[in-house]
C-alpha cells in the first residue's frame, strides 16, 4: 500500500512539473488531403522569458520530441500532419543543452578561401554565388574571376553537409569539387546566366541584371533553417536605376530556396533559369504559379523550377533563346512592389530524389499547393 502511495506522488509530482514548464499549446491543421511534412512552422516568443534557458517541443500526444530552432523571437519546427487533419504541440521551457553540431543541417558561410563566394545547403541540394573581389578580377583582367549574379547549383547526392569539405578539397588541389567522388560535384556553368533563381529586369525586349553582391550577413544555421541577407550596387535597367537587396533562406527537407527581393525603380522583376544548351523540356502553370526546365545534364538528367508565392502576380513567361553565350535564360515575368517572393531550387536526376520530369513537376506542383494552403496555426497560452 504505501509503495503505491509512493508511485502516485510521484506521478503527480511528475505531472505538475510538466505542467509548470509549459508555456505554449500550438495546434497545427492540415486543410488538405494530402500528408504534410518538411513545412515550416514559426511561432513567435517574443514574451516568453526564456532566463537563460530554452524550448522545446513536443508532441502532446506522442510525446515525442520534435528538432527545433530558436531564430531572435521565434522558434521553428516542422510537424508531421495527416491530411484535413490536426496535431497539438506543447511548447515547454528547459534547461540549456549544448548544440549538437551534427544537427546544424541547413547550413551557410561567406568563403573568402575561394575569392569571395557565398555558399548554403541543406540535406537534398547547395547552391553558391559570387561577391565583389570575384568580379573586380574580370574587370581587371586576372584570371579566377567570376562576373555573375546569377544563383550556381551544387548538385550534391549525400544528406550530410558538403560545402566545407569540398571547398577544403578545392584548396589542396584546384577544382577538385568538380569531380564526382560520391557526394556529387559542382559541373553546373552559370556564366552571366541567372542560373537557378537569379533575376532581371525586362525594358521591351532587353533583359538587365545586376552584377555581384557586395555585402553580405549571416542571420543563422541550424537544424531546420539557414537564412542570410545579400545586398547589391544599385544597377541600370533601360534608364532605370535599380537598387536590390536579397534575403534568401533554406529550409531542411527542401530542394526550393526561399527568395525574398526588395527592388526599387521597377514595377516588374523577371526571375530566370539558365538554358545551358538549350536541349531542355519547358513546362509552366500559370495558374499554380509555377516553371519547370527539365534537361538531359552530363550522364544524368536535372530538373530546374521556380514557385511564385503569389501567381496573381505573374505577367508571363518567356522561354528566352539567343546565341549569346549563357543569356538564354527561361523566365516568369512578375508584378513587383516593395518585397517579392519567390522560390527557386532544382533536382538532379542522380542524386536518387527525382527519377523523371513528371516527378519533378509535381513536386513544384505540390510545393504551390501547400503554399497557397498553409498549415494553419494556433497559439494558446496555458492558464497560470
Amino acid at each position: 500500500m504505501k509503495k503505491s502511495i509512493f508511485l502516485i506522488l510521484v506521478v503527480f509530482c511528475f505531472s505538475c512539473a510538466e505542467k509548470s514548464s509549459e508555456v505554449l499549446s500550438v495546434t497545427v491543421k492540415n486543410n488538405l488531403d494530402i500528408d504534410r511534412a518538411f513545412e515550416t512552422v514559426e511561432v513567435d516568443i517574443t514574451d516568453i522569458d526564456l532566463n537563460r534557458k530554452s524550448l522545446e517541443v513536443v508532441n502532446s500526444e506522442t510525446k515525442k520530441v520534435l528538432i527545433s530552432q530558436i531564430v531572435d523571437k521565434v522558434i521553428l519546427f516542422q510537424p508531421e500532419v495527416s491530411p484535413n487533419s490536426e496535431v497539438t504541440f506543447k511548447i515547454n521551457l528547459v534547461e540549456k543543452k549544448d548544440i549538437d553540431s551534427n544537427l546544424i543541417r541547413c547550413y551557410s558561410r561567406f568563403v573568402p578561401e575561394r575569392t569571395d563566394d557565398y555558399a548554403w545547403e541543406n540535406n537534398r541540394v547547395a547552391f553558391r554565388t559570387f561577391g565583389p573581389v570575384a568580379q573586380k578580377m574580370i574587370e581587371d583582367g586576372v584570371k579566377g574571376g567570376t562576373l555573375t549574379s546569377g544563383m550556381d547549383a551544387w548538385l550534391k547526392r549525400v544528406e550530410y553537409p558538403i560545402i566545407n569539405k569540398w571547398y577544403a578539397r578545392g584548396v589542396i588541389e584546384k577544382g577538385a569539387y568538380h569531380k564526382d567522388i560520391g557526394e556529387g560535384l559542382d559541373n553546373f556553368h552559370v556564366g552571366v546566366s541567372r542560373g537557378v533563381g537569379g533575376i532581371a529586369v525586362k525594358t521591351d525586349s532587353t533583359y538587365s541584371v545586376s552584377k555581384n553582391f557586395t555585402a553580405w550577413k549571416t542571420i543563422t544555421t541550424g537544424p531546420i533553417r539557414t537564412s542570410f541577407i545579400l545586398d547589391y550596387e544599385d544597377w541600370d535597367a533601360g534608364g532605370k536605376v535599380i537598387k536590390e537587396r536579397k534575403y534568401i533562406s533554406l529550409d531542411y527537407g527542401q530542394n526550393l530556396t526561399r527568395f525574398i527581393v526588395e527592388l526599387s525603380g521597377t514595377d516588374n522583376i523577371s526571375v530566370g533559369l539558365t538554358s545551358h544548351k538549350k536541349d531542355g523540356e519547358v513546362t509552366t502553370n500559370k495558374a499554380e504559379g509555377w516553371m519547370s526546365y527539365w534537361e538531359p545534364f552530363d550522364d544524368s538528367e536535372l530538373g530546374q523550377g521556380v514557385v511564385i508565392t503569389n501567381p496573381k502576380r505573374i505577367i508571363a513567361f518567356d522561354n528566352y533563346l539567343t546565341d549569346r553565350k549563357d543569356e538564354s535564360n527561361l523566365y516568369v515575368q512578375s508584378n513587383v512592389s516593395g518585397a517579392f517572393e519567390y522560390y527557386a531550387g532544382f533536382g538532379w536526376k542522380k542524386s536518387g530524389q527525382f527519377a523523371t520530369k513528371s516527378e519533378w513537376n509535381n513536386y513544384l506542383s505540390r510545393f504551390s499547393k501547400c503554399l497557397q494552403n498553409p498549415l494553419e496555426v494556433n497559439v494558446i497560452t496555458p492558464s497560470k
